[in-house]
């Protein structure tokens, strides 16, 4: 067993041996972690104590292991025993149990197209479907019933359908009248979808049901790979845009919606969760002068970037095609197209983005069991 026990006067240290590396496990870090039938719900797993109470100078007042097991007595009286597979899990902080991400350019070739039928009576190819969105940020599904409304069927067996003001689905064809640019023939550039939310829309499904135009390609761009660009060609810009807080709107005669965000955002783990790119919505802020221009610089090389074709792939969506894609990693446009040549129609939904998380977790603790 990879633990190592050391004896400080009449108190133990408990180190951990993981990956060639000595890591210290704090009385007051174990004690927590105690799943002694008494500390945690039997079914749940959840704690039935408030461990915020405990004692900030609690100690180890005896330890032993064995070929399984660390058995531990702390300050406090309580015993508690600890398999290594579980200290190891638990001692790897930011662990997420997710595929590595993959950043991708436009020359990259990607395993991300899976077939809807064959989906619904493999299991397993669903989970490699969700393996590749989570890897790549996106997916197309094929041969998928182009029934109104079906886009609804195929994303709840990803996540939970997410309703906005624009329904718990929306139709994407040239109207008049249209509230927004998604709804005109007019190309529109990489951009996150609904930048003016809060939450934004975590994941969005888009669904051809007619495509007879010869434009209206549909574009995506991964801005990881993007960002990584971004921060070697200008360090200083891109730390601006990382740091100064832009406002997002969106208005019509039934809704105003609002929302505050960097152009190039990033999680609670400080890694990269996306660029927050809506040139149509957002507001340059008011910053001092030199300020303001040392930001415009940024923002246009950032803009530059995602102009530039080494990171944009395009394809055609047909009849029965539908993609997937993360909505604060991908950013998504279209092509010009003519709508007196045919219809072009398409469905969309969104879903989280914790829903195919979720189930790549669940799917992973049933095959280790």
């Amino acid at each position: 067993m990879n633990i190592e026990i050391e004896k400080h006067n009449k108190y133990f240290k408990v180190n951990l041996l993981l990956e060639g590396a000595k890591t210290s496990l704090p009385a007051l870090w174990l004690r927590e972690r105690s799943q002694q039938p008494d500390q945690v719900d039997s079914k749940t797993k959840q704690r039935l104590y408030n461990p915020h109470l405990l004692d900030s100078d609690l100690s180890v007042t005896a330890a032993t292991t064995s070929a399984e097991l660390l058995e531990v007595t702390f300050s406090d009286g309580h015993c508690s025993s600890y398999s290594m597979d579980f200290l190891n899990e638990q001692a790897t902080r930011f662990n997420t149990g997710l595929p590595e991400l993959t950043p991708w350019q436009a020359s990259d070739t990607l395993a991300v197209h899976f077939d809807w039928q064959q989906i619904l009576t493999d299991r397993d190819l669903l989970q490699e479907s969700i393996r590749a969105f989570l890897r790549y940020g996106y997916i197309v599904l094929d041969n998928t019933p182009t029934r109104s409304d079906s886009i609804l069927s195929i994303a709840e067996h990803y996540g939970y359908v997410r309703d906005t003001n624009f329904g718990r689905y929306f139709e994407v064809y040239s109207k008049p009248d249209a509230n927004d640019l998604a709804y005109t023939p007019h190309a529109i550039g990489p951009h996150t979808d609904n930048p003016y939310r809060d939450p934004v829309p975590g994941i969005q499904l888009l669904q051809c049901l007619h495509n007879h135009t010869q434009g209206g390609y549909s574009t995506l761009s991964d801005s990881l790979s993007i960002a990584a660009a971004m921060q070697q060609q200008d360090p200083l810009g891109y730390q601006l845009l990382t740091e100064t807080i832009v406002r997002f709107r969106f208005f019509d005669k039934d809704t105003e919606l609002i929302s505050f965000h960097p152009l190039i955002e990033k999680d609670a783990l400080g890694n990269i969760l996306g660029i927050h790119y809506s040139p149509r919505l957002d507001d340059l802020p008011l910053l001092p002068e030199m300020q303001l221009q040392r930001y415009q610089q940024a923002r246009k090389t950032l803009g530059e970037l995602l102009q530039d074709l080494r990171f944009e792939k395009k394809f055609k969506l047909d009849a029965g095609q539908l993609m997937m894609f993360d909505n604060n990693r991908i950013l998504h446009g279209r092509t010009e197209f003519d709508p007196n040549q045919g219809i072009r129609h398409l469905q969309g939904c969104y879903i989280d983005r914790d829903g195919p998380k979720s189930m790549y977790r669940v799917a992973n603790r049933v095959i280790k069991h």
